[in-house]
């Protein structure tokens, strides 16, 4: 069996984080944990191995900057993406295309 793909949705909106998450995890191949906080997104950073760090909408700029250096210090591997939304479609491409670059 194939391990589980970790990722980490972060965002401001709690209605958004709770259907992205869902969606993610209707792929049985992957495991999504969402967080509103960067603080609490930070620790559980630091404690999973996340393949993909998913930024949405809402985060402001000086925050995303401090978040994607840490991520990128502790986990230079991880791919960070920024979420805009725009439907499971979206959101799904935005993962394949994520990982396709650790295969290609």
């Amino acid at each position: 069996m194939m391990e589980k793909i970790n990722i980490l949705y972060i965002g401001t909106h709690p209605e958004i984080l709770e259907t992205v998450v869902r969606l993610i995890n209707k792929n049985e191949n992957w495991n999504a944990i969402g967080s509103e906080s960067n603080i609490i997104a930070i620790q559980l950073f630091m404690k999973i191995n996340f393949s993909i760090v998913l930024l949405g909408c809402g985060i402001p700029q000086d925050d995303e900057d401090r978040l994607r250096e840490i991520f990128s210090i502790h986990n230079p591997k991880c791919k960070i993406v920024q979420h805009y939304g725009g439907g499971s479609g979206l959101l799904n491409n935005e993962i394949f295309t994520a990982l396709e670059k650790d295969y290609a």
